[in-house]
Protein backbone atom coordinates (compact mmCIF):
# COMPACT_ATOMS: atom_id res chain seq x y z
CA UNK A 1 0.00 0.00 0.00
CA UNK A 2 2.88 2.22 1.06
CA UNK A 3 4.55 2.14 -2.45
CA UNK A 4 1.16 2.25 -4.46
CA UNK A 5 0.75 5.86 -2.88
CA UNK A 6 4.00 6.85 -3.81
CA UNK A 7 3.63 5.72 -7.47
CA UNK A 8 0.80 8.09 -7.27
CA UNK A 9 2.45 11.07 -5.93
CA UNK A 10 5.10 10.22 -9.02
CA UNK A 11 2.33 9.88 -11.53
CA UNK A 12 0.82 13.23 -10.44
CA UNK A 13 4.31 15.08 -11.19
CA UNK A 14 5.26 12.79 -14.62
CA UNK A 15 4.44 14.86 -17.97
CA UNK A 16 3.46 18.13 -16.03
CA UNK A 17 3.99 21.08 -17.21
CA UNK A 18 5.16 24.23 -14.74
CA UNK A 19 1.51 25.59 -15.13
CA UNK A 20 0.33 22.45 -13.61
CA UNK A 21 3.28 21.99 -11.16
CA UNK A 22 1.81 23.81 -8.18
CA UNK A 23 -1.74 22.11 -8.21
CA UNK A 24 -0.55 18.97 -8.31
CA UNK A 25 1.83 19.31 -5.56
CA UNK A 26 -1.09 20.29 -3.46
CA UNK A 27 -3.26 17.32 -4.62
CA UNK A 28 -0.36 14.99 -3.74
CA UNK A 29 0.36 16.55 -0.24
CA UNK A 30 -3.06 16.56 0.96
CA UNK A 31 -3.95 12.99 -0.46
CA UNK A 32 -0.59 11.34 0.94
CA UNK A 33 -1.36 12.91 4.72
CA UNK A 34 -5.24 12.49 4.64
CA UNK A 35 -4.21 8.60 4.06
CA UNK A 36 -1.10 8.22 6.53
CA UNK A 37 -3.34 5.88 8.82
CA UNK A 38 -3.77 3.24 6.31
CA UNK A 39 -0.63 3.39 4.17
CA UNK A 40 1.39 2.89 7.18
CA UNK A 41 1.60 -0.20 9.52
CA UNK A 42 -0.73 0.05 12.60
CA UNK A 43 2.65 0.60 15.36
CA UNK A 44 3.95 3.46 13.07
CA UNK A 45 4.23 6.42 15.86
CA UNK A 46 4.94 10.25 15.02
CA UNK A 47 4.22 11.39 18.51
CA UNK A 48 6.62 13.71 20.03
CA UNK A 49 7.36 14.34 23.55
CA UNK A 50 10.33 16.97 25.24
CA UNK A 51 12.84 14.98 26.77
CA UNK A 52 13.22 15.64 30.88
CA UNK A 53 16.37 16.09 32.40
CA UNK A 54 15.04 14.96 35.82
CA UNK A 55 15.74 17.12 39.24
CA UNK A 56 18.59 16.06 41.32
CA UNK A 57 19.03 16.95 45.21
CA UNK A 58 20.82 20.05 45.75
CA UNK A 59 23.19 21.13 48.77
CA UNK A 60 21.82 24.03 50.73
CA UNK A 61 24.74 25.42 51.64
CA UNK A 62 25.66 25.86 47.94
CA UNK A 63 22.49 25.99 46.00
CA UNK A 64 19.70 27.34 49.03
CA UNK A 65 17.11 28.88 46.98
CA UNK A 66 14.59 26.93 44.60
CA UNK A 67 12.53 28.80 42.04
CA UNK A 68 10.30 27.73 39.50
CA UNK A 69 6.61 28.82 38.44
CA UNK A 70 3.21 27.21 39.36
CA UNK A 71 1.72 24.66 36.69
CA UNK A 72 -2.17 23.78 36.75
CA UNK A 73 -1.61 21.90 33.37
CA UNK A 74 -2.99 18.19 33.81
CA UNK A 75 -2.32 16.51 30.25
CA UNK A 76 1.04 14.56 30.85
CA UNK A 77 -1.83 12.39 33.20
CA UNK A 78 -4.86 11.51 30.93
CA UNK A 79 -2.02 11.28 27.95
CA UNK A 80 -0.71 8.24 30.09
CA UNK A 81 -3.86 6.98 31.09
CA UNK A 82 -4.37 6.41 27.49
CA UNK A 83 -1.27 4.73 26.96
CA UNK A 84 -1.88 2.60 29.63
CA UNK A 85 -5.81 1.98 28.62
CA UNK A 86 -4.06 0.94 25.41
CA UNK A 87 -2.00 -1.45 27.04
CA UNK A 88 1.26 0.36 26.28
CA UNK A 89 3.11 1.94 29.13
CA UNK A 90 4.42 5.79 28.25
CA UNK A 91 7.22 6.95 26.77
CA UNK A 92 9.29 8.37 29.67
CA UNK A 93 8.81 12.09 28.32
CA UNK A 94 5.23 12.27 28.47
CA UNK A 95 5.63 11.82 32.06
CA UNK A 96 5.63 14.82 33.94
CA UNK A 97 5.22 14.28 37.78
CA UNK A 98 3.36 17.58 38.76
CA UNK A 99 0.82 17.10 35.95
CA UNK A 100 -0.16 13.59 37.80
CA UNK A 101 -0.04 15.06 40.89
CA UNK A 102 -2.04 18.22 39.85
CA UNK A 103 -4.50 15.78 38.34
CA UNK A 104 -6.19 15.26 41.79
CA UNK A 105 -8.47 17.15 44.32
CA UNK A 106 -7.19 18.00 47.74
CA UNK A 107 -8.89 19.32 50.41
CA UNK A 108 -6.95 22.72 51.13
CA UNK A 109 -8.34 25.50 52.98
CA UNK A 110 -9.35 28.22 50.66
CA UNK A 111 -8.68 32.05 51.25
CA UNK A 112 -10.93 33.81 53.72
CA UNK A 113 -9.30 37.33 52.79
CA UNK A 114 -8.81 39.20 49.48
CA UNK A 115 -6.02 37.32 48.56
CA UNK A 116 -6.63 35.04 45.45
CA UNK A 117 -5.07 31.83 47.18
CA UNK A 118 -4.26 30.20 50.57
CA UNK A 119 -1.43 28.54 51.41
CA UNK A 120 -1.13 24.73 52.68
CA UNK A 121 1.94 23.48 54.18
CA UNK A 122 2.93 19.79 56.03
CA UNK A 123 6.38 18.14 56.64
CA UNK A 124 6.23 14.75 57.13
CA UNK A 125 7.12 11.53 56.25
CA UNK A 126 8.39 9.82 52.77
CA UNK A 127 6.39 6.73 51.54
CA UNK A 128 9.12 5.53 49.47
CA UNK A 129 12.47 6.94 51.82
CA UNK A 130 12.61 6.66 55.71
CA UNK A 131 15.43 8.61 55.31
CA UNK A 132 13.86 11.55 54.21
CA UNK A 133 10.88 14.25 54.72
CA UNK A 134 8.53 15.79 52.30
CA UNK A 135 7.59 19.16 52.68
CA UNK A 136 3.89 19.53 50.75
CA UNK A 137 3.06 22.94 49.66
CA UNK A 138 -0.84 23.31 48.29
CA UNK A 139 -2.12 26.60 46.62
CA UNK A 140 -6.03 26.49 46.83
CA UNK A 141 -8.17 29.62 44.88
CA UNK A 142 -11.70 29.90 46.50
CA UNK A 143 -14.98 27.84 44.90
CA UNK A 144 -15.67 29.04 41.56
CA UNK A 145 -19.52 30.57 41.40
CA UNK A 146 -20.07 30.40 37.69
CA UNK A 147 -22.74 32.78 37.62
CA UNK A 148 -20.17 35.58 38.88
CA UNK A 149 -17.55 34.93 36.13
CA UNK A 150 -17.60 38.23 33.59
CA UNK A 151 -19.11 37.51 30.46
CA UNK A 152 -17.14 35.77 28.09
CA UNK A 153 -15.40 35.70 24.64
CA UNK A 154 -14.42 32.61 23.44
CA UNK A 155 -12.99 31.46 19.95
CA UNK A 156 -12.71 27.88 19.22
CA UNK A 157 -9.56 27.09 17.00
CA UNK A 158 -10.72 23.69 15.79
CA UNK A 159 -8.51 21.38 13.31
CA UNK A 160 -10.27 19.85 11.23
CA UNK A 161 -6.98 18.43 9.01
CA UNK A 162 -7.22 14.40 7.25
CA UNK A 163 -5.47 13.37 10.47
CA UNK A 164 -8.51 14.70 12.99
CA UNK A 165 -11.14 12.04 11.21
CA UNK A 166 -10.63 9.59 14.40
CA UNK A 167 -13.20 8.56 16.37
CA UNK A 168 -10.59 9.93 19.16
CA UNK A 169 -10.52 13.17 17.72
CA UNK A 170 -12.96 15.57 15.98
CA UNK A 171 -15.81 13.38 16.71
CA UNK A 172 -14.76 13.26 20.02
CA UNK A 173 -13.72 17.06 20.34
CA UNK A 174 -17.27 18.58 18.96
CA UNK A 175 -19.07 15.97 21.59
CA UNK A 176 -16.55 17.94 24.36
CA UNK A 177 -17.11 21.18 23.10
CA UNK A 178 -21.02 20.75 23.13
CA UNK A 179 -20.48 20.19 26.90
CA UNK A 180 -19.09 23.36 27.29
CA UNK A 181 -21.54 25.14 25.42
CA UNK A 182 -24.09 23.61 27.67
CA UNK A 183 -23.04 25.62 30.44
CA UNK A 184 -22.96 29.13 28.61
CA UNK A 185 -24.69 31.97 29.35
CA UNK A 186 -26.62 35.06 26.88
CA UNK A 187 -23.92 37.17 27.78
CA UNK A 188 -21.01 35.05 26.34
CA UNK A 189 -19.97 35.29 22.63
CA UNK A 190 -18.69 31.95 21.00
CA UNK A 191 -16.82 31.74 17.32
CA UNK A 192 -15.52 28.99 15.79
CA UNK A 193 -12.52 29.56 13.82
CA UNK A 194 -11.16 25.71 11.36
CA UNK A 195 -7.95 25.10 9.29
CA UNK A 196 -6.60 22.74 7.37
CA UNK A 197 -5.80 23.62 3.74
CA UNK A 198 -6.47 26.52 4.64
CA UNK A 199 -8.52 28.72 8.16
CA UNK A 200 -11.94 30.11 7.97
CA UNK A 201 -14.51 31.16 10.24
CA UNK A 202 -17.47 29.21 10.58
CA UNK A 203 -19.40 31.23 13.19
CA UNK A 204 -18.89 34.94 14.35
CA UNK A 205 -20.17 36.05 17.78
CA UNK A 206 -23.05 34.24 18.37
CA UNK A 207 -24.41 34.39 21.82
CA UNK A 208 -24.10 31.85 24.05
CA UNK A 209 -27.64 31.11 24.52
CA UNK A 210 -27.94 30.30 20.88
CA UNK A 211 -26.80 26.50 21.72
CA UNK A 212 -28.84 25.12 18.87
CA UNK A 213 -26.96 27.93 16.32
CA UNK A 214 -23.34 26.79 18.09
CA UNK A 215 -23.90 23.42 17.88
CA UNK A 216 -25.08 22.78 14.19
CA UNK A 217 -22.26 24.75 13.08
CA UNK A 218 -20.08 22.32 14.97
CA UNK A 219 -22.04 19.58 13.55
CA UNK A 220 -21.03 20.53 9.94
CA UNK A 221 -17.63 20.14 10.49
CA UNK A 222 -15.99 17.27 8.67
CA UNK A 223 -11.89 16.42 8.49
CA UNK A 224 -9.92 16.40 5.39
CA UNK A 225 -6.90 17.99 3.54
CA UNK A 226 -3.42 19.26 4.98
CA UNK A 227 -2.93 21.65 7.80
CA UNK A 228 -2.11 25.13 8.53
CA UNK A 229 -2.10 25.60 11.53
CA UNK A 230 -0.26 29.26 11.89
CA UNK A 231 -3.06 31.11 9.80
CA UNK A 232 -5.73 29.32 11.99
CA UNK A 233 -4.10 30.82 14.92
CA UNK A 234 -3.15 34.52 13.18
CA UNK A 235 -7.38 34.17 11.85
CA UNK A 236 -8.87 33.41 15.35
CA UNK A 237 -6.69 36.25 17.25
CA UNK A 238 -8.05 38.14 14.97
CA UNK A 239 -11.84 36.96 15.49
CA UNK A 240 -11.09 37.20 19.39
CA UNK A 241 -9.92 40.83 19.04
CA UNK A 242 -12.77 41.94 16.94
CA UNK A 243 -14.78 40.40 20.09
CA UNK A 244 -13.19 41.73 22.79
CA UNK A 245 -14.79 42.22 25.96
CA UNK A 246 -13.51 44.66 28.53
CA UNK A 247 -13.51 43.49 32.02
CA UNK A 248 -14.73 40.54 30.95
CA UNK A 249 -12.14 36.84 29.97
CA UNK A 250 -11.18 36.64 26.40
CA UNK A 251 -9.79 33.04 25.07
CA UNK A 252 -8.81 31.18 22.10
CA UNK A 253 -9.34 27.49 22.94
CA UNK A 254 -7.39 25.56 20.09
CA UNK A 255 -8.35 21.73 19.66
CA UNK A 256 -5.63 19.92 17.66
CA UNK A 257 -3.91 16.56 18.09
CA UNK A 258 -0.33 19.20 17.65
CA UNK A 259 0.78 17.73 14.21
CA UNK A 260 0.06 21.06 12.37
CA UNK A 261 2.41 22.78 9.98
CA UNK A 262 2.73 26.92 10.66
CA UNK A 263 2.71 27.15 6.79
CA UNK A 264 4.22 30.56 5.91
CA UNK A 265 4.96 31.78 9.40
CA UNK A 266 7.61 30.31 11.34
CA UNK A 267 7.33 28.85 14.72
CA UNK A 268 9.15 31.26 16.39
CA UNK A 269 6.71 34.22 15.02
CA UNK A 270 4.33 31.81 16.08
CA UNK A 271 5.70 32.07 19.76
CA UNK A 272 5.70 35.66 19.26
CA UNK A 273 2.06 36.58 18.37
CA UNK A 274 1.01 34.07 20.64
CA UNK A 275 3.45 36.85 23.71
CA UNK A 276 1.60 39.75 21.92
CA UNK A 277 -1.81 38.58 22.28
CA UNK A 278 -1.69 37.27 26.09
CA UNK A 279 -0.72 40.87 26.95
CA UNK A 280 -3.79 42.38 25.87
CA UNK A 281 -5.45 39.62 27.64
CA UNK A 282 -6.06 37.03 25.28
CA UNK A 283 -5.05 34.18 26.50
CA UNK A 284 -4.34 30.38 25.15
CA UNK A 285 -5.99 26.92 26.25
CA UNK A 286 -5.16 23.77 24.37
CA UNK A 287 -7.04 20.73 24.23
CA UNK A 288 -5.38 17.67 23.12
CA UNK A 289 -6.85 14.92 21.44
CA UNK A 290 -5.65 11.42 19.21
CA UNK A 291 -3.34 9.39 19.42
CA UNK A 292 -0.17 8.29 16.75
CA UNK A 293 0.83 11.52 15.65
CA UNK A 294 0.81 13.39 18.74
CA UNK A 295 2.66 16.54 19.50
CA UNK A 296 2.64 16.43 23.04
CA UNK A 297 5.76 19.00 22.90
CA UNK A 298 4.36 21.35 21.01
CA UNK A 299 0.87 21.87 22.35
CA UNK A 300 2.80 22.53 25.80
CA UNK A 301 4.89 24.82 24.42
CA UNK A 302 1.90 27.22 23.05
CA UNK A 303 0.09 26.84 25.99
CA UNK A 304 3.08 27.89 27.93
CA UNK A 305 3.21 31.17 26.25
CA UNK A 306 -0.10 31.86 26.04
CA UNK A 307 -0.86 32.06 29.41
CA UNK A 308 -3.08 29.15 29.58
CA UNK A 309 -4.00 25.69 30.65
CA UNK A 310 -3.54 22.39 28.46
CA UNK A 311 -5.09 19.61 28.94
CA UNK A 312 -5.70 16.47 27.10
CA UNK A 313 -9.12 15.40 26.10
CA UNK A 314 -8.90 11.16 26.11
CA UNK A 315 -12.70 10.33 26.80
CA UNK A 316 -15.90 12.29 27.21
CA UNK A 317 -15.79 12.31 31.19
CA UNK A 318 -12.17 13.99 30.82
CA UNK A 319 -14.10 16.66 28.58
CA UNK A 320 -16.61 17.18 31.38
CA UNK A 321 -13.93 17.46 34.00
CA UNK A 322 -12.04 20.07 32.18
CA UNK A 323 -14.87 22.09 30.45
CA UNK A 324 -17.96 21.68 32.94
CA UNK A 325 -16.50 20.07 36.61
CA UNK A 326 -13.62 22.99 36.35
CA UNK A 327 -15.10 25.45 34.02
CA UNK A 328 -14.21 28.03 36.03
CA UNK A 329 -10.41 27.32 36.09
CA UNK A 330 -10.39 26.45 32.55
CA UNK A 331 -11.85 29.93 31.52
CA UNK A 332 -10.97 32.46 34.07
CA UNK A 333 -7.64 33.13 35.73
CA UNK A 334 -8.08 34.97 38.85
CA UNK A 335 -3.73 35.15 39.16
CA UNK A 336 -1.07 34.85 36.49
CA UNK A 337 2.78 34.97 36.40
CA UNK A 338 2.60 32.97 39.96
CA UNK A 339 6.27 31.93 40.87
CA UNK A 340 7.06 30.11 43.62
CA UNK A 341 10.70 30.27 45.78
CA UNK A 342 11.95 28.63 48.47
CA UNK A 343 14.83 29.56 50.66
CA UNK A 344 16.17 26.18 52.85
CA UNK A 345 17.60 27.00 56.05
CA UNK A 346 21.15 24.78 56.10
CA UNK A 347 20.97 24.44 60.01
CA UNK A 348 18.32 22.40 59.67
CA UNK A 349 18.46 21.07 55.40
CA UNK A 350 21.23 19.19 54.47
CA UNK A 351 19.70 18.95 50.79
CA UNK A 352 16.68 18.63 48.60
CA UNK A 353 14.98 17.83 45.73
CA UNK A 354 12.12 19.79 43.96
CA UNK A 355 9.37 16.79 42.88
CA UNK A 356 8.89 17.52 38.55
CA UNK A 357 8.17 21.11 37.52
CA UNK A 358 11.71 20.58 35.65
CA UNK A 359 10.22 22.04 32.99
CA UNK A 360 8.92 25.03 34.98
CA UNK A 361 12.21 26.05 36.90
CA UNK A 362 13.77 29.25 36.69
CA UNK A 363 16.62 31.48 37.50
CA UNK A 364 16.34 32.60 41.06
CA UNK A 365 17.09 35.88 40.06
CA UNK A 366 13.79 36.12 37.93
CA UNK A 367 12.12 35.70 41.20
CA UNK A 368 11.59 39.16 41.69
CA UNK A 369 11.62 40.34 38.01
CA UNK A 370 8.33 41.18 36.93
CA UNK A 371 9.09 40.90 33.32
CA UNK A 372 9.60 37.35 33.62
CA UNK A 373 6.95 35.39 32.40
CA UNK A 374 5.12 32.34 34.66
CA UNK A 375 2.11 30.15 35.60
CA UNK A 376 -1.50 31.27 35.47
CA UNK A 377 -4.24 30.03 37.99
CA UNK A 378 -7.77 29.68 37.29
CA UNK A 379 -10.64 30.08 39.66
CA UNK A 380 -11.20 26.76 41.84
CA UNK A 381 -7.97 25.82 40.41
CA UNK A 382 -5.47 24.58 43.40
CA UNK A 383 -1.29 23.69 42.90
CA UNK A 384 0.10 21.05 44.68
CA UNK A 385 4.60 21.31 44.80
CA UNK A 386 6.27 18.66 47.03
CA UNK A 387 9.82 18.70 47.97
CA UNK A 388 11.89 15.91 49.37
CA UNK A 389 14.41 16.83 52.09
CA UNK A 390 17.24 15.07 53.85
CA UNK A 391 17.31 16.94 57.47
CA UNK A 392 20.78 17.86 58.74
CA UNK A 393 20.45 14.82 61.42
CA UNK A 394 20.40 12.63 58.37
CA UNK A 395 22.98 13.90 56.57
CA UNK A 396 25.18 10.65 56.43
CA UNK A 397 22.34 8.35 54.79
CA UNK A 398 22.84 10.56 51.43
CA UNK A 399 25.33 10.54 49.38
CA UNK A 400 27.51 13.66 49.15
CA UNK A 401 28.44 14.64 45.26
CA UNK A 402 30.13 17.69 46.66
CA UNK A 403 31.84 18.12 50.07
CA UNK A 404 30.86 20.77 52.51
CA UNK A 405 32.51 24.59 51.74
CA UNK A 406 34.98 25.31 53.81
CA UNK A 407 34.57 29.45 53.58
CA UNK A 408 30.77 29.53 53.35
CA UNK A 409 30.04 30.03 57.26
CA UNK A 410 29.05 33.14 59.04
CA UNK A 411 27.75 33.82 61.98
CA UNK A 412 24.11 32.17 62.33
CA UNK A 413 21.09 34.24 62.57
CA UNK A 414 18.48 33.90 65.16
CA UNK A 415 16.17 32.63 62.33
CA UNK A 416 18.56 29.85 61.59
CA UNK A 417 18.80 28.77 64.87
CA UNK A 418 15.14 28.48 65.29
CA UNK A 419 12.69 25.70 64.32
CA UNK A 420 12.73 27.02 60.89
CA UNK A 421 13.14 24.34 57.91
CA UNK A 422 12.53 27.01 55.17
CA UNK A 423 10.70 30.20 54.12
CA UNK A 424 8.26 30.23 50.83
CA UNK A 425 7.71 33.20 48.66
CA UNK A 426 4.88 33.12 46.32
CA UNK A 427 4.86 36.62 43.56
CA UNK A 428 1.46 36.23 41.78
CA UNK A 429 -0.33 39.50 39.55
CA UNK A 430 -3.60 40.15 39.01
CA UNK A 431 -5.10 39.31 35.48
CA UNK A 432 -5.07 43.11 34.66
CA UNK A 433 -1.85 44.40 36.22
CA UNK A 434 1.57 43.84 35.47
CA UNK A 435 3.20 44.82 39.14
CA UNK A 436 3.35 41.66 41.25
CA UNK A 437 2.43 41.03 44.74
CA UNK A 438 4.62 39.19 47.68
CA UNK A 439 3.37 36.72 50.11
CA UNK A 440 5.79 34.32 52.49
CA UNK A 441 5.22 31.83 54.93
CA UNK A 442 7.63 29.92 57.07
CA UNK A 443 8.00 26.26 56.89
CA UNK A 444 8.00 24.54 60.71
CA UNK A 445 8.88 20.68 61.31
CA UNK A 446 6.01 20.34 62.93
CA UNK A 447 3.46 22.02 60.04
CA UNK A 448 0.72 19.76 59.77
CA UNK A 449 -2.56 21.88 57.75
CA UNK A 450 -2.82 19.26 55.15
CA UNK A 451 -5.30 15.67 55.62
CA UNK A 452 -3.36 12.18 55.90
CA UNK A 453 -5.64 11.49 52.83
CA UNK A 454 -4.36 14.04 50.63
CA UNK A 455 -0.34 14.43 51.90
CA UNK A 456 -0.16 10.39 51.32
CA UNK A 457 -2.08 9.97 48.40
CA UNK A 458 -0.06 12.56 46.65
CA UNK A 459 3.08 11.16 47.31
CA UNK A 460 1.88 7.53 45.93
CA UNK A 461 0.74 9.52 42.85
CA UNK A 462 4.48 10.89 42.34
CA UNK A 463 6.08 7.55 42.85
CA UNK A 464 4.04 5.89 40.50
CA UNK A 465 5.13 9.07 38.11
CA UNK A 466 8.76 8.55 38.83
CA UNK A 467 8.18 4.46 38.83
CA UNK A 468 7.10 5.06 34.59
CA UNK A 469 9.76 7.20 34.66
CA UNK A 470 12.59 4.84 36.09
CA UNK A 471 13.90 7.73 38.27
CA UNK A 472 17.27 7.44 39.19
CA UNK A 473 16.13 9.31 42.54
CA UNK A 474 13.39 6.81 42.95
CA UNK A 475 13.86 5.83 46.51
CA UNK A 476 14.29 2.76 48.72
CA UNK A 477 10.48 1.43 48.25
CA UNK A 478 9.19 2.59 44.69
CA UNK A 479 7.46 -0.86 44.23
CA UNK A 480 3.97 -1.37 42.86
CA UNK A 481 3.34 -3.01 45.52
CA UNK A 482 4.15 0.20 47.84
CA UNK A 483 2.36 2.43 45.71
CA UNK A 484 -0.86 0.26 45.36
CA UNK A 485 -0.90 0.19 49.55
CA UNK A 486 -0.71 3.34 50.23
CA UNK A 487 -3.03 4.58 47.78
CA UNK A 488 -5.84 2.33 48.82
CA UNK A 489 -5.14 3.39 52.64
CA UNK A 490 -5.32 6.44 51.73
CA UNK A 491 -8.11 7.30 48.97
CA UNK A 492 -10.21 9.37 51.03
CA UNK A 493 -13.36 10.70 50.10
CA UNK A 494 -13.15 10.20 46.28
CA UNK A 495 -16.76 11.47 45.24
CA UNK A 496 -15.56 11.61 41.76
CA UNK A 497 -13.56 8.31 41.40
CA UNK A 498 -10.36 9.70 40.22
CA UNK A 499 -9.16 8.15 42.86
CA UNK A 500 -10.31 4.77 42.56
CA UNK A 501 -9.25 4.84 38.87
CA UNK A 502 -5.45 5.62 39.83
CA UNK A 503 -5.58 2.50 41.63
CA UNK A 504 -6.89 0.98 38.39
CA UNK A 505 -4.01 2.38 36.43
CA UNK A 506 -1.03 1.74 38.82
CA UNK A 507 -2.74 -2.08 38.92
CA UNK A 508 -2.48 -2.55 35.15
CA UNK A 509 0.87 -0.96 34.94
CA UNK A 510 2.01 -3.50 37.29
CA UNK A 511 0.17 -6.34 34.60
CA UNK A 512 2.04 -4.41 31.75
CA UNK A 513 5.32 -4.01 33.75
CA UNK A 514 5.79 -7.77 34.13
CA UNK A 515 5.38 -8.34 30.06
Amino acid sequence: MRYILLLIVVLLFTSCGNKELKERESIAQNFVFAKSYSAFPLNFNRESYKNIKENIFKDVTTSPLSTFSIDVDTASYSNVRRFINNNQLPPKGAVRIEEFINYFDYNYREPTDEKPFAINLRVGKTIWNDKTKIIQIGLQTKKPDISKIPPINLVFLIDVSGSMEDENKLPLLKKSLKLLIEQLRAEDKISIVVYAGSAGVVLDRARGDEKEKIIKALDRLKAGGSTAGGEGIKLAYKIAREGFIKNGTNRVILATDGDFNVGQTSESDLVDLITKEKESGIYLTILGFGMGNYKDDKMESLADKGNGNYAYIDTLLEAKKVLVTQMGGTLFTIAKDVKIQVEFNPLKVFSYKLIGYENREMANEDFNNDKKDAGEIGMGHRVTALYEIYLTNNSNNHKKEVNRLKYQTSQPTKEALSDELATIKIRYKKPDENSSILLSRVIKKDLNEIKDSDFYFSQAVASFAKKLRNSEEKGEDNSFENILKVAKEYKGEDKNGYRAEFIQMVEKAQLLNKK
